[in-house]
């Protein structure tokens, strides 16, 4: 089985947890839902979201994938933690796969590892990400470079956790899980 960590930050954007947590877990995926606080996460909206656990309480090298979600409050809280961007760092180099969306793309940027490919992110971070010399391909709603896999905003949540499923699972599984959820992917 196939495991994924999702680090929850207060301010996240609800819509990138949610849909791509449910998308996830219906194509097979441990999914955990890692608090970077205690208690309940408020979102974005006012949304309160239960985590799973703790970030340090999680066995990082058990994941197969990290996926960071964005929203402006939300980002700022994964890029100002250190064990956010360390779990990123280590997912990276171990060529694990590594997906961020909205903003969230920021927190990659911070932690060294988008030189040399090509992203795209909310409007909003393009220009910070194209004056660190990053490749921002704003005409696409989802990138996959490699084992990186970034999206724009909440409306493009299914196309990214379709573009996650076919990297852990394959092309069949997402025909498989779209047939009953009948996304535009």
């Amino acid at each position: 089985m196939k495991s994924v960590l999702v680090p929850l930050a207060p301010g996240c954007e609800e819509m990138e947890v949610v849909i791509v947590v449910d998308v996830l877990r219906r194509a097979g995926a441990d999914v955990v839902l890692a608090g970077l606080e205690p208690g309940p996460t408020e979102a974005s909206r006012g949304v309160r979201i239960v985590a799973d656990r703790a970030l340090d309480e999680v066995e990082i090298a058990r994941f197969d994938a990290v996926v960071l979600p964005g929203g402006g409050p939300g980002t700022a809280r994964l890029r100002a933690d250190a064990r956010v961007r360390r779990v990123v760092t280590e997912f990276a180099a171990a060529g694990k796969l590594v997906a961020a969306v909205c903003a969230a793309p920021t927190v990659l940027l911070d932690a060294g590892i988008l030189a040399g490919k090509r992203v795209t992110a909310h409007p909003s971070v393009h220009a910070e990400l194209a004056r660190a010399g990053v490749r921002v391909d704003s005409a696409q709603r989802v990138v996959v470079d490699g084992a990186l896999i970034t999206s724009q905003a909440p409306g493009t949540c299914f196309e990214f956790a379709f573009a996650l499923v076919s990297a852990l699972f394959g092309a069949s599984k997402v025909a498989e899980l779209n047939a009953g959820i009948l996304a535009r992917v």
